[in-house]
């Protein structure tokens, strides 16, 4: 067994630093119990592990025992033949821990992936059941270290730690009881060096985490400052208002405080491999300078001193080691708790037990006596992935005030109104992306909450404002709505969302990848895109949350006409600043402060000289 660095040392007592200033120490008996719930998957490979590494460990006490056999047959005369068996054991020795080695790394890497893949998997699942609230709140960058940073933290446990004290306390109980039956006195004195040992660990290592704090921070915040400037929104904004020379100043500056830290860190660190270089030094020397003497005065023999001198080079490493074992095990439990923060979240928005499908064919949509409060930052998230010391408990104001409305099959409803007034927010309740706090959601006469999520997909599909693109292929992009749909049918979806020019000019057509959010396309081929995503996904029911406003007047009408195609027969619930829209409604709801104030068609509508009619005249009229 080879002995670990002084450099592996040094990290390891960082890492105990850190997590000696993460928290109060204390392990709680839920999360342990939580943790070995996901080790009993790997329960086989990990007994397996621990076993090759204890092996590993009797191994690397073993070799030097035989080496002084070695010398004391050759200072004994032979016999020659006991000297070749014995060569030949440490040869067999030799191969045997290098076996177990490859076993050992084996195992490990087993056990270590396996586990993370166990983690990723559940955090990613869990996750895509919060509701939208959540991510509104979340900081991306920050729910995304959790399933790399803490995840691979927590796999260090049994990767690392577990093996690391099983494996160090057996190599600390061999070693001293073979060196204690060789000279007592020379290991008493040998264990009484230790502490000049472990008092630079401690230092240098408290300085050392203080200064990889700080490093990581700069770099967070240089990440943070990439991932923004580099992002297609991101450079448009900079190239438009950003000052080239104060950009690079910024960024200059943080990447010149990491280089600083680079550089103490280094020579910090060639300090504290001085410093126990020259301690290994000096109790070997006391090893060779006290077991000389004692084999001068015939109480040991030189084979005895050469043990006791190899054995001494694998005493310190697993002493430092399981002195800050507890901080080890500390900082993998900090990773799982961090882990298990996230997955304790319940998701507002869950399946019923007992789902029900949406009735078949063309159905209906109700708003019944519909209220709605947004939920407060307590209920969907948690102040570490909001960056807050904490989390606002305070309740939000209600947004919808009795909402009514009736879709029959076939029809489209149209909302009009002030912005904020609340039309997206009656939209986002159809397909469940938020709840009613009061009332109900029907279609086809069945409430929402109460039918299937995979029945609901299936049955409505929604344009958004943004109308968001993965940074994938048109294809991929496509295929979302519908993963099983052909080449005819995505051709048919772009031809009737007036696509077809523009992806027979694209260099790979449906397989151009698009870039971020879409920016390879305009805004207007970005929404046609996101038409011909519903289109594929032929709903019964349509949500188009201001569908149109990205397009001009002479896209605009090419894509009505495939909307108005898309929507024959089917129910819709449109959000429009377009006239055209408006007028093809066979109602229109005014929305103000929550509530529905007119409804009626639009002649109707414009006769009653209300809010419609103001909407109308700033709003409307021009498109005339």
């Amino acid at each position: 067994m080879s002995m670990p660095s002084p450099h592996m040392i040094m990290r390891r007592t960082m890492v105990s630093q850190k997590t000696s200033a993460k928290g109060s120490g204390k392990i709680s008996g839920d999360t342990i119990r939580r943790i070995f719930r996901f080790a009993k998957r790997h329960r086989a490979k990990l007994t397996a592990f621990i076993i090759v590494s204890v092996l590993v460990s009797v191994i690397g006490v073993i070799t030097p025992v035989l080496a002084g056999d070695v010398i004391n047959a050759i200072t004994g005369g032979g016999p020659i033949s006991v000297i070749v068996w014995i060569a030949l054991a440490m040869a067999g020795l030799a191969l045997l821990d290098a076996g177990f080695g490859l076993v050992n790394r084996y195992l490990s890497s087993r056990v270590g992936e396996g586990l993370i893949f166990d983690l990723r998997t559940a955090v990613y699942d869990h996750v895509q059941t919060m509701p939208i609230a959540f991510f509104n709140r979340t900081r991306t960058g920050a729910l995304v270290s959790r399933l790399n940073s803490d995840v691979i933290g927590a796999q260090r446990a049994f990767s690392n730690t577990l093996s690391g004290v099983v494996s160090n306390f057996v190599s600390l109980l061999l070693t001293v009881g073979v060196m204690v039956t060789i000279s007592w006195q020379v290991t008493v004195l040998s264990i009484l060096l230790l502490p000049i040992f472990l008092i630079p660990a401690r230092l240098m290592g408290g300085r050392l985490a203080a200064l990889q704090y700080e490093a990581a921070d700069h770099n967070a915040s240089m990440s943070t400052r990439m991932t923004e400037r580099f992002s297609a929104g991101g450079a448009t904004l900079v190239k438009l208002f950003g000052k080239p020379q104060h950009e690079s100043e910024e960024f200059a500056d943080r990447a010149g405080r990491v280089r600083d830290i680079g550089v103490k860190t280094a020579m910090l660190q060639t300090t504290f491999v001085t410093a126990l270089t020259l301690v290994s030094a000096l109790a070997l020397a006391l090893v060779y300078g006290l077991g000389g003497v004692q084999a001068v005065l015939g109480n040991l023999n030189a084979g005895d001193v050469v043990t006791l001198a190899m054995l001494l080079t694998r005493l310190y490493t697993p002493l430092t080691m399981l002195a800050n074992a507890r901080m080890d095990i500390m900082s993998a439990i900090v990773s799982f708790e961090r882990v298990f923060e996230v997955l304790d979240l319940e998701p507002l928005i869950t399946e019923s037990e007992n789902p029900e499908p949406v009735p078949a064919g063309p159905v209906d949509v109700k708003y019944r006596n519909v209220r709605f409060t947004y939920p407060s930052a307590s209920e969907v998230s948690l102040a570490s992935l909001e960056d807050v010391a904490t989390l606002d408990r305070r309740a939000g104001t209600e947004v919808l005030h009795g909402i009514d409305l009736h879709i029959a099959p076939g029809q489209t409803v149209a909302l009009v109104g002030s912005s904020g007034a609340g039309k997206s927010t009656i939209a986002s309740l159809l397909p469940r992306l938020y709840d009613t706090t009061e009332g109900q959601v029907l279609i086809g006469g069945v409430d929402v909450r109460d039918i299937s999520f995979a029945s609901l997909k299936q049955t409505v599909g929604m344009v958004t404002q943004d109308g968001h693109l993965f940074h994938e292929s048109i294809r991929d992009n496509l295929l979302l709505a519908k993963p099983e749909a052909t080449d005819a049918e995505l051709y048919d979806a772009i031809h009737r969302a007036r696509l077809d020019d523009v992806i027979d000019a694209l260099p790979d057509g449906l397989d151009t990848v698009i870039g971020e959010r879409g920016y390879r396309l305009s805004g207007g081929e970005r929404q046609r895109l996101t038409i011909a995503r519903l289109l594929l996904a032929a709903p019964p029911v349509v949500v188009l949350d201001e569908a149109t406003s990205a397009l001009d007047s002479t896209n605009e009408a090419a894509v009505q006409q495939a909307l108005s195609e898309a929507m024959s027969g089917r129910t819709a619930l449109v959000i429009a600043h377009r006239l055209s829209t408006v007028r093809g409604a066979d109602e229109i709801l005014v929305i103000e402060n929550g509530r529905v104030v007119e409804r009626g068609s639009h002649l109707a509508l414009l006769g009653m000289h209300g809010r419609y009619a103001e909407l109308y005249e700033t709003q409307f009229a021009t498109q005339e």
